[in-house]
């Protein structure tokens, strides 16, 4: 039966598919191709996740070969949550794109955009489902090195700039994984994930474990964009193509955060935690993220760039999450990992709606959007509001969460830094808003129309999201209190 094979087709549909966009070479064939491919995704996800919720976590062996002679595939609690999400923003967004990516790259590389975007798409689904450690480094790459491609497709010869850069800091990242992977390796001879966790206690205490654990721990701080480790991601966030950023931005650093969460708590186990000062390590660096780079976003006349700084902080507010090593702190910044998603992926293709009628998302060049783009602007102010954590979006639910787990630890600080740092967001964005709906549009302008229905539509359906996630949690947060309890070894 096609249903036991699920977890190989998560991949193998995008995958296969970024080859018949190659191969077809046609802008309008790939668009439907990719669309298509993201929404089976999206039903294989769902179909999954149903499957764990009923039946607890499970396995599939990629050839029938046992691991860990062969390749296992997981899935349990944590790995569903996050392929429903990677692959519903993929859906979303793919819905977005044709316009979008018309405006934005030249006919004769869209063909391009499709196959790489799906590739991406595949290389983090794969990096999410799979149960093997050097597996994951090959999706990891995958994922990567199309993304590169994507950032790269900008029309501003920036873009070449910013894909260089990411590219050679995401090397660095990726060989930094694969030699703690390595060390690792050679402690327990084995790559399999599950089996890592049976050895590795044995021989956690070793220099050689200790240094995988810095190795591993960087390398992954560099691909999700952990403060100092961000340097690349204002740029790339910037330059690339409006869709390729709302898409990064709502998966690709979520997924390095899963990965995060997959070395400390499967790898390792939460007793890292009590032999490595790494609680301490991620808990400082949360913080710094949290206020340097809000502060930071205050200053920026992009706004793209704004909300690229805007990420690096709300990725220290998951940290943070992570730091606290309770069952409620993991919960929240796991809470946070799928709320902030679906808060830039909105505000990220609202700016692209705002790019494909005026050809700018510098902030003064925003003047009198407010009346001339109301849906697109309205939508803007919907995210805006699920970031600050305004009371009814999902931004609050997390944030919530998060000062309510920094309280059951006696943290008070972390619980008044929590919405200190909600007030900068209020700051930085107020800055976009008071320019779109308070000011008119400069004189001598050509006359504005709201972008047209069918990029409106994804644009509100994540817009309405962020609205319905935060009075309905029993998915969200459900989902992320199970998966919580799942890692800290509460749960079968």
């Amino acid at each position: 039966m096609i249903s036991l094979h699920l977890p190989a087709l998560q991949v193998v549909v995008p995958l296969m598919t970024a080859a018949l966009c190659i191969l077809l070479r046609r802008a309008t064939f790939s668009a439907t191709l990719a669309a298509l491919a993201s929404w089976v995704s999206l039903g294989i996800a769902v179909a999954l996740y149903i499957q764990v919720a009923e039946e607890g976590p499970f396995s599939y062996l990629m050839g029938g070969w046992e691991a860990p002679w062969g390749i296992e595939y997981r899935v349990d609690r944590l790995s569903a949550f996050v392929l429903v999400l990677v692959s519903g923003i993929g859906s979303i967004t793919s819905l977005f794109a044709p316009s979008s990516v018309a405006r934005e790259i030249s006919e004769d590389r869209i063909y391009i955009f499709n196959a790489m975007y799906l590739l991406t798409l595949a290389g983090l689904l794969g990096m999410t489902i799979t149960g093997d450690a050097f597996n994951l480094f090959v999706f990891l790459e995958i994922s990567s090195l199309s993304s590169y491609v994507l950032i790269s497709l900008g029309r501003d010869r920036r873009a070449l700039t910013a894909a260089l850069r990411y590219l050679v800091l995401g090397t660095i990242g990726a060989t930094f994984y694969v030699i703690g992977v390595g060390m690792l390796y050679q402690m327990t001879g084995t790559l399999n994930m599950a089996d890592l966790a049976e050895r590795l206690p044995a021989v956690a205490h070793t220099r050689t474990v200790l240094a995988a654990v810095g190795f591993l721990t960087v390398g992954i701080g560099l691909k999700l964009g952990l403060f100092p480790l961000h340097f690349w991601l204002p740029a790339a966030y910037t330059r690339a193509p409006s869709v390729v950023t709302a898409f990064l931005a709502a998966t690709a650093t979520k997924v390095s955060i899963y990965v995060l969460l997959r070395i400390y708590y499967t790898f390792f186990q939460a007793s890292i935690f009590e032999n490595l000062p790494v609680q301490w390590f991620l808990f400082a660096l949360a913080l710094a993220a949290i206020i340097s780079m809000s502060a930071g976003a205050i200053f920026q006349e992009d706004a793209k760039r704004l909300l690229a700084y805007s990420s690096v902080a709300q990725i220290g507010y998951m940290i943070l999450g992570v730091s606290l090593v309770t069952a409620t702190g993991l919960s929240a910044g796991i809470l946070h990992m799928f709320n902030h998603a679906l808060m830039k992926s909105t505000l990220f293709l609202a700016l692209g709606c705002v790019f494909f009628r005026i050809g700018s998302v510098r902030i003064a060049d925003m003047a009198g959007l407010g009346r001339a783009m109301p849906l697109t602007m309205a939508a803007f102010v919907i995210g805006a509001l699920s970031l600050i954590g305004v009371p009814l979006t999902a931004g609050f639910i997390s944030k919530w969460f998060l000062i309510q787990a920094a309280l059951d630890q006696g943290w008070w600080a972390v619980a008044v830094i929590v919405p200190a740092a909600s007030l900068l967001a209020m700051a930085y964005l107020w800055k976009i808003v008071e320019i779109a709906y308070f000011q008119p549009r400069p004189a001598g302008t050509d006359a504005v129309q709201d972008a047209p229905a069918h990029m409106l539509v994804p644009v509100w359906i994540l817009a309405g999201a962020n609205i319905y996630f935060g009075i309905s949690t029993e998915f969200s947060l459900g989902s992320a209190k199970a998966a919580a309890l799942f890692l800290m070894g509460s749960a079968p």
